[in-house]
């Protein structure tokens, strides 16, 4: 981010504080009227010419470079894993609160795999399970694999939308 004095460019396109657009005008007019108002003036882009820039408050534009940072943190980091365990003879009260578990875990931005344990001849009852909480949960993610049985567990892996 390029601030005041450090603006090489001879024009700018300068953004009022409340967004209202200003026109192109010399750089030396923009800081003097940067100064008039306290506030600073802040390159947002030199890939254009004139240069947009932006009158901004001192301390908001650390504080918006600062979420920046965040949020190009948070989108270079690939999305967790989480499983959640089930059993084919699951209560109601107990699979919605894994669904809404779920819900909560996708919304976050994480990959959920639903993993059913088997005993015996349970596969049929694991599959149904799965593909009713895979279709109560179609809001929030998709199926990223089929339904795989594999000897004693059924699993799926949700993605987040």
């Amino acid at each position: 981010m390029i601030k005041n004095e450090k603006i090489k460019a001879s024009e700018v396109h300068l953004t009022g504080i409340h967004g209202e657009d200003l026109g192109v005008m010399p750089t030396k007019e923009a800081l003097e009227l940067a100064k008039q108002l306290k506030v600073d003036l802040v390159c947002t882009s030199l890939m254009s010419s004139p240069p947009p820039c932006k009158l901004i408050g001192a301390g908001q534009a650390k504080q918006e470079a600062l979420q920046e940072k965040q949020q190009a943190r948070k989108r270079e980091q690939a999305p967790k894993i989480k499983e959640l365990r089930l059993t084919p003879h699951i209560e109601d009260h107990d699979l919605d609160t894994k669904r809404q578990q779920a819900e909560r875990m996708l919304q976050g931005g994480d990959a959920v795999q639903l993993v059913v344990k088997i005993t015996g001849k349970e596969g049929a009852q694991a599959k149904a399970l799965l593909e009713s909480l895979v279709k109560d949960l179609s809001a929030h993610g998709r199926k990223q694999t089929g339904i795989q049985l594999s000897g004693k567990q059924a699993s799926v892996q949700l993605d987040p939308l």
